[in-house]
Protein backbone atom coordinates (compact mmCIF):
# COMPACT_ATOMS: atom_id res chain seq x y z
CA UNK A 1 0.00 0.00 0.00
CA UNK A 2 1.30 3.29 -0.97
CA UNK A 3 1.01 6.52 1.18
CA UNK A 4 0.41 10.14 0.02
CA UNK A 5 2.18 12.44 1.61
CA UNK A 6 1.37 16.46 1.02
CA UNK A 7 3.75 19.06 -0.14
CA UNK A 8 5.00 20.94 2.36
CA UNK A 9 3.92 23.74 0.47
CA UNK A 10 0.46 22.66 -0.03
CA UNK A 11 -1.05 25.25 2.22
CA UNK A 12 0.63 28.03 1.06
CA UNK A 13 -0.97 30.52 -0.95
CA UNK A 14 0.28 30.83 -4.47
CA UNK A 15 1.07 34.67 -4.50
CA UNK A 16 3.27 33.73 -0.96
CA UNK A 17 4.69 30.83 -2.53
CA UNK A 18 5.68 32.50 -5.98
CA UNK A 19 7.07 35.47 -3.70
CA UNK A 20 9.16 33.33 -1.54
CA UNK A 21 10.68 31.13 -4.59
CA UNK A 22 11.51 34.13 -6.57
CA UNK A 23 13.43 35.72 -3.36
CA UNK A 24 15.13 32.32 -2.87
CA UNK A 25 16.21 32.68 -6.77
CA UNK A 26 17.39 36.03 -6.55
CA UNK A 27 19.60 35.37 -3.39
CA UNK A 28 21.19 32.10 -4.81
CA UNK A 29 21.90 33.90 -7.76
CA UNK A 30 23.57 36.51 -6.13
CA UNK A 31 25.74 34.30 -4.71
CA UNK A 32 26.66 31.98 -7.43
CA UNK A 33 27.65 35.10 -9.12
CA UNK A 34 29.70 36.68 -6.76
CA UNK A 35 33.04 37.52 -7.10
CA UNK A 36 35.08 36.92 -3.73
CA UNK A 37 33.24 39.55 -1.15
CA UNK A 38 31.74 41.59 -4.07
CA UNK A 39 28.32 40.61 -5.35
CA UNK A 40 27.80 42.38 -8.66
CA UNK A 41 24.19 41.67 -9.03
CA UNK A 42 23.81 43.91 -6.11
CA UNK A 43 24.45 46.98 -8.23
CA UNK A 44 22.23 45.83 -10.98
CA UNK A 45 19.19 44.90 -9.38
CA UNK A 46 19.55 46.72 -6.02
CA UNK A 47 18.21 50.16 -5.95
CA UNK A 48 19.72 53.33 -5.97
CA UNK A 49 19.29 57.01 -5.26
CA UNK A 50 17.10 58.27 -8.44
CA UNK A 51 19.79 61.15 -9.14
CA UNK A 52 22.94 58.51 -8.84
CA UNK A 53 24.74 57.33 -11.64
CA UNK A 54 24.18 54.22 -10.77
CA UNK A 55 20.45 54.18 -10.59
CA UNK A 56 18.42 51.71 -13.36
CA UNK A 57 14.72 52.32 -13.49
CA UNK A 58 14.05 47.98 -13.07
CA UNK A 59 16.04 48.19 -9.84
CA UNK A 60 12.51 50.37 -8.27
CA UNK A 61 10.86 46.46 -8.47
CA UNK A 62 14.28 44.07 -8.37
CA UNK A 63 15.01 46.02 -5.47
CA UNK A 64 12.46 44.28 -3.28
CA UNK A 65 13.93 40.11 -4.16
CA UNK A 66 17.45 41.13 -3.57
CA UNK A 67 18.73 40.38 0.23
CA UNK A 68 22.49 41.30 1.61
CA UNK A 69 22.66 38.00 3.78
CA UNK A 70 21.21 35.04 4.94
CA UNK A 71 19.94 36.46 8.22
CA UNK A 72 18.24 38.94 6.17
CA UNK A 73 16.19 36.54 3.73
CA UNK A 74 15.05 34.39 6.33
CA UNK A 75 13.85 36.77 8.87
CA UNK A 76 11.68 38.40 5.94
CA UNK A 77 10.98 35.20 4.28
CA UNK A 78 9.84 33.77 7.65
CA UNK A 79 7.29 36.82 8.10
CA UNK A 80 6.37 36.99 4.41
CA UNK A 81 5.01 33.30 4.90
CA UNK A 82 3.76 33.40 8.50
CA UNK A 83 1.92 36.81 8.26
CA UNK A 84 1.09 36.68 4.32
CA UNK A 85 0.29 33.71 4.15
CA UNK A 86 -3.08 34.72 6.16
CA UNK A 87 -3.40 37.94 4.54
CA UNK A 88 -3.48 36.74 1.46
CA UNK A 89 -5.64 34.34 2.29
CA UNK A 90 -8.32 37.50 3.36
CA UNK A 91 -7.33 39.65 0.29
CA UNK A 92 -7.32 36.63 -2.77
CA UNK A 93 -3.93 36.64 -4.37
CA UNK A 94 -4.63 38.65 -6.84
CA UNK A 95 -4.86 41.91 -4.55
CA UNK A 96 -2.15 40.68 -2.06
CA UNK A 97 0.16 41.02 -5.32
CA UNK A 98 -0.45 44.22 -6.10
CA UNK A 99 -1.05 45.52 -2.29
CA UNK A 100 2.45 43.67 -1.57
CA UNK A 101 3.81 45.61 -4.89
CA UNK A 102 2.76 48.46 -4.04
CA UNK A 103 3.98 48.76 -0.88
CA UNK A 104 7.27 48.23 -1.89
CA UNK A 105 7.34 51.19 -3.90
CA UNK A 106 5.92 53.23 -0.97
CA UNK A 107 8.94 51.84 0.98
CA UNK A 108 11.41 53.02 -2.13
CA UNK A 109 9.52 56.01 -2.29
CA UNK A 110 9.45 57.61 1.18
CA UNK A 111 13.32 56.50 1.61
CA UNK A 112 14.14 58.78 -1.79
CA UNK A 113 12.07 61.78 -0.37
CA UNK A 114 13.67 61.45 2.93
CA UNK A 115 17.38 61.25 0.89
CA UNK A 116 16.27 64.02 -1.09
CA UNK A 117 15.34 66.08 2.17
CA UNK A 118 19.02 65.14 3.97
CA UNK A 119 20.64 66.07 0.38
CA UNK A 120 18.69 69.20 0.37
CA UNK A 121 20.00 70.25 3.84
CA UNK A 122 23.44 68.90 3.69
CA UNK A 123 24.00 70.55 -0.51
CA UNK A 124 21.31 73.02 -0.81
CA UNK A 125 20.03 70.70 -4.20
CA UNK A 126 18.31 67.06 -4.48
CA UNK A 127 20.49 66.99 -7.19
CA UNK A 128 23.98 67.20 -7.59
CA UNK A 129 25.74 68.17 -10.79
CA UNK A 130 28.65 65.62 -11.66
CA UNK A 131 30.90 68.08 -13.62
CA UNK A 132 31.29 70.35 -10.18
CA UNK A 133 31.30 67.28 -7.51
CA UNK A 134 34.73 67.72 -6.54
CA UNK A 135 34.14 72.03 -5.82
CA UNK A 136 30.34 71.32 -4.72
CA UNK A 137 31.74 68.96 -1.56
CA UNK A 138 33.65 70.98 0.45
CA UNK A 139 33.58 68.53 4.33
CA UNK A 140 34.06 65.14 5.30
CA UNK A 141 30.06 65.01 6.26
CA UNK A 142 29.43 66.27 2.38
CA UNK A 143 31.06 63.37 1.58
CA UNK A 144 29.71 60.91 3.52
CA UNK A 145 26.51 62.25 3.16
CA UNK A 146 27.11 61.42 -0.91
CA UNK A 147 28.53 58.24 -0.10
CA UNK A 148 25.35 57.36 1.78
CA UNK A 149 22.48 58.39 -0.49
CA UNK A 150 24.69 57.98 -3.98
CA UNK A 151 27.03 55.12 -3.59
CA UNK A 152 24.51 52.81 -1.32
CA UNK A 153 22.12 51.17 -2.63
CA UNK A 154 19.03 49.94 -0.98
CA UNK A 155 18.17 46.23 -0.87
CA UNK A 156 15.54 43.77 0.43
CA UNK A 157 11.55 43.07 0.84
CA UNK A 158 11.34 44.30 4.13
CA UNK A 159 9.20 47.64 3.06
CA UNK A 160 6.93 45.23 1.45
CA UNK A 161 7.20 43.00 4.63
CA UNK A 162 6.02 45.55 7.05
CA UNK A 163 3.39 46.52 4.33
CA UNK A 164 2.31 42.84 5.14
CA UNK A 165 2.51 42.73 9.07
CA UNK A 166 0.27 45.88 8.96
CA UNK A 167 -2.63 44.49 6.95
CA UNK A 168 -2.07 41.52 9.92
CA UNK A 169 -2.22 43.89 12.54
CA UNK A 170 -5.53 45.61 10.68
CA UNK A 171 -7.24 42.46 9.53
CA UNK A 172 -6.19 40.06 12.37
CA UNK A 173 -6.43 42.58 15.51
CA UNK A 174 -6.94 40.40 17.96
CA UNK A 175 -4.55 37.29 17.27
CA UNK A 176 -2.48 36.53 19.68
CA UNK A 177 1.46 36.70 18.70
CA UNK A 178 4.82 35.43 20.75
CA UNK A 179 7.99 37.91 20.05
CA UNK A 180 11.15 36.86 21.51
CA UNK A 181 12.24 38.26 25.08
CA UNK A 182 8.47 38.63 26.04
CA UNK A 183 7.59 35.43 27.58
CA UNK A 184 3.42 36.03 27.08
CA UNK A 185 1.66 36.18 24.19
CA UNK A 186 0.74 39.88 22.90
CA UNK A 187 -2.15 40.80 20.26
CA UNK A 188 -1.00 42.14 16.90
CA UNK A 189 -2.60 45.08 17.77
CA UNK A 190 -0.66 46.04 20.27
CA UNK A 191 2.50 44.74 19.33
CA UNK A 192 2.88 45.65 15.32
CA UNK A 193 1.85 49.68 16.46
CA UNK A 194 4.80 49.69 18.91
CA UNK A 195 7.17 47.82 16.56
CA UNK A 196 6.21 50.76 13.69
CA UNK A 197 6.66 53.32 16.54
CA UNK A 198 10.50 51.79 17.19
CA UNK A 199 11.24 52.07 13.42
CA UNK A 200 10.33 55.70 13.61
CA UNK A 201 12.72 56.33 16.44
CA UNK A 202 15.48 54.79 15.22
CA UNK A 203 15.07 56.32 12.17
CA UNK A 204 14.99 59.66 13.29
CA UNK A 205 17.92 58.64 15.43
CA UNK A 206 20.15 57.90 12.95
CA UNK A 207 22.60 55.66 15.20
CA UNK A 208 25.78 55.85 13.90
CA UNK A 209 26.59 52.14 11.98
CA UNK A 210 23.00 51.60 11.63
CA UNK A 211 22.50 50.52 7.76
CA UNK A 212 18.94 49.39 8.10
CA UNK A 213 16.56 51.97 5.86
CA UNK A 214 14.19 52.61 8.74
CA UNK A 215 12.31 54.77 6.63
CA UNK A 216 11.64 52.46 4.09
CA UNK A 217 10.13 50.11 6.88
CA UNK A 218 7.37 53.05 7.80
CA UNK A 219 7.04 53.90 3.46
CA UNK A 220 6.04 50.09 3.47
CA UNK A 221 3.59 50.57 6.96
CA UNK A 222 1.92 53.90 6.19
CA UNK A 223 1.08 52.50 2.32
CA UNK A 224 -0.29 49.31 3.39
CA UNK A 225 -2.80 51.33 6.04
CA UNK A 226 -3.36 53.66 3.61
CA UNK A 227 -4.39 50.94 1.00
CA UNK A 228 -6.52 48.78 3.63
CA UNK A 229 -8.46 51.82 3.91
CA UNK A 230 -9.10 52.96 0.83
CA UNK A 231 -9.86 48.93 -0.37
CA UNK A 232 -12.49 49.04 2.45
CA UNK A 233 -10.60 45.13 3.50
CA UNK A 234 -12.45 44.08 6.54
CA UNK A 235 -11.36 41.22 8.98
CA UNK A 236 -12.70 37.97 7.81
CA UNK A 237 -16.05 36.92 9.90
CA UNK A 238 -14.94 33.36 9.37
CA UNK A 239 -11.68 33.63 11.12
CA UNK A 240 -13.01 34.52 14.04
CA UNK A 241 -16.46 32.54 14.30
Amino acid sequence: MSTFRSSPFANIPPVVKNLLIINVIFFIATNIFSKGEELPLVGYLAVFYFDSPLFRVWQVVTYMFMHGGITHIFFNMFALFTFGTAVESAMGSKRFLNYYLITGLGALALQMIVQAIELYMGFGSITLNPDTLNSTIQSQHQLQLYNDIYRTPMLGASGAIFGVLIAFGMLFPNVELYIMFIPIPVKAKYIIPLYIVAEMVFGVAKIQGDSVAHFAHLGGALFGFILIKLWGINSPRKFYE
